[in-house]
């Protein structure tokens, strides 16, 4: 029952199709000089200008001037971790990328857009909501997630729209009825860089 605000960024549940999601991910750099920002299990990732995986800082309101990818771009998919060499000449495989780690940093990626997550909205629905279009409901940034368990805590927005945005909702993972619905969404196809034909 999701009755209290406690969400968690994107969670991969499965497939749009309904078969089983089987954990692939793939593989990109961060930049080696370092990023100024912390980037948490279950948020979402873009591709920047330097060709580095980077956070995005859009909520995905709509698909022009606040996609996730910036204006007219889709995201990369979504972070699940990442690994890196520590001072003392460690790998280390993060849950997060702490902010300023330098060095060959990779990240992990959920980039397949056909991919369901599931995700806590920020207040109230009702069976209406399903097939509406939500978004993040504050934009993702350094203190949006935990460095203790190294999660997101951004929620979608509750107050759907019909018009553009970055995910479409569903399903419901909890009841309707709950404060705080846990909901499946998938990217629509603007917001996902592969299903987007603009390029950076």
């Amino acid at each position: 029952m999701a009755t209290t605000a406690s969400p968690y960024g994107l969670r991969a549940v499965n497939r749009n199709d309904g078969m089983p999601y089987a954990g692939a991910t793939s593989q990109f750099l961060i930049n080696p000089a370092g990023l100024a920002s912390n980037i948490f299990n279950g948020q979402v990732v873009i591709i920047n200008a330097a060709g580095y995986v980077d956070l995005s800082t859009a909520t995905g309101a709509d698909l022009t001037t606040n996609n996730l990818g910036g204006a007219d771009l889709g995201a990369l998919g979504v972070f699940v971790g990442c690994s890196y060499i520590n001072a003392q000449g460690q790998q280390i495989f993060g849950q997060f990328y702490p902010a300023n780690t330098t060095g060959v940093v990779t990240a992990y990626v959920i980039t397949d857009p056909s991919v369901t997550f599931q995700a806590q909205l920020d207040g109230a629905a009702d069976q209406s909501d399903f097939g509406a279009n939500t978004f993040f409901a504050a934009v993702q940034s350094s203190s949006t997630g935990s460095t203790q368990t190294g999660n997101s805590n951004s929620a979608l927005e509750s107050t759907t729209v019909t018009t553009a945005a970055a995910f479409k909702i569903i399903g419901f993972a909890s009841p309707v009825t709950d404060a705080f619905p846990d909901v499946l969404v998938k990217f629509n196809p603007g917001a996902h860089a592969f299903t987007n034909a603009v390029g950076i």
